[in-house]
């Protein structure tokens, strides 16, 4: 059976995995421990030419940005790469893609001249505007001042087109007077129990139920498989806006890490002749809403339920398609090592 995909509107394109950070949540499993692979100048061309005239521009215009419009370009952390990042943000310009930021954790924010120097040659390139990730996670890798000069120094290059992802945790890491690196588990005894997560967006996939279990266990429930079976995706696990797309060409859906919906160097024929499920029966399953029948499938090639119980619908989708990954060959099940950098 074949089955269409929607066109991508919006979305973000990984440089690489490779990560100067390694965070607890990360819901592409990014990490210093990836090879970096990152991805070739005829890969950027095709991939960027492929989504040329489908992006659409931030509600405010195509100038500016905004979380899921436009284009960004992510990791990962782009700026390991900074001349590949050039190029990229280059060949989107002129391509007329719209809308296009950098999603960083500013690990390369080491003093005023550089910083200032690097943000405005990607602007000089082309690029819209920033996302500077704040979190407790990447607190753990990255000084909490060089956060601070990223954000201002942005707001000189980029003005309002800088975004803090996320704010609330800007504020309370001021508030607190924070200073240098602090280990996620220091930073738990600044917060009251649970208060860490309040106020903020929180995805209960990727790498966050595994490296996080005993702490998310006082906070969320978990559940049994068959409770999680008739559950939606929320978002949906097909839509037009915010897909990513990797180095290896991986058209990924949505956030979804470690699954494929084709390859993404050749857009125009994927959208076009769409996913056959009897070669892809994962995608079939995860296509069809049917996540029973991906447990089954699962079940069938030895997987046992966990006795614990899973945080989400996303966290049992995970951990099946972990297992059908390192048990089995599935070409959408890409790409592989997001499975192995899970722990």
């Amino acid at each position: 059976m074949k089955r269409q995909i929607p066109i991508p509107v919006s979305g973000g394109l990984i440089l690489s995995y490779k990560c100067s950070a390694g965070c607890r949540h990360c819901i592409y499993a990014c990490s210093q421990k990836w090879n970096a692979d990152w991805i070739s100048e005829e890969d950027l061309e095709k991939i960027l030419s492929g989504l040329a005239g489908k992006i659409i521009p931030s509600p405010y215009g195509s100038k500016a940005v905004s979380l899921s419009h436009g284009l960004h370009f992510t990791g990962g952390e782009p700026f390991l790469n900074f001349e590949l990042l050039l190029k990229a943000v280059e060949i989107a310009h002129e391509l007329k893609i719209p809308s296009t930021f950098v999603e960083t954790n500013c690990f390369w924010a080491v003093n005023d001249k550089s910083t200032k120097e690097k943000l405005s040659l990607l602007k000089s390139k082309g690029l819209r505007g920033i996302m500077i990730s704040v979190n407790p996670f990447y607190l753990e890798y990255v000084p909490f001042e060089r956060t601070e000069r990223a954000i201002r120094i942005s707001l000189e290059v980029f003005g309002q087109n800088t975004m803090v992802y996320q704010l609330e945790y800007y504020r309370r890491f001021k508030r607190l007077g924070l200073t240098g690196t602090v280990p996620f588990n220091e930073y738990l005894k600044l917060e009251k129990k649970g208060d860490f997560l309040r106020n903020t967006e929180f995805f209960l996939m990727g790498r966050a139920p595994y490296n996080l279990k005993g702490i998310l266990k006082e906070v969320f429930p978990r559940y049994k498989a068959k409770h999680l079976f008739k559950e939606p995706c929320m978002p949906p696990f097909l839509r037009q806006w915010h897909n990513h797309f990797d180095n290896y060409g991986n058209y990924m859906p949505g956030f979804c890490g470690g699954i494929s919906l084709g390859d993404c160097r050749n857009l125009e024929a994927l959208l076009k002749e769409g996913i056959d499920t009897e070669e892809h029966p994962v995608l079939g399953f995860l296509m069809d809403e049917d996540l029973e029948g991906l447990f089954r499938f699962a079940e069938d090639m030895g997987y046992q339920e966990h006795p614990e119980g899973y945080f989400s619908k996303c966290h049992l989708c995970t951990d099946l398609r972990r297992h059908l990954a390192l048990k089995g060959q599935f070409k959408e099940l890409s790409p592989r090592e997001f499975y192995e950098h899970l722990e």
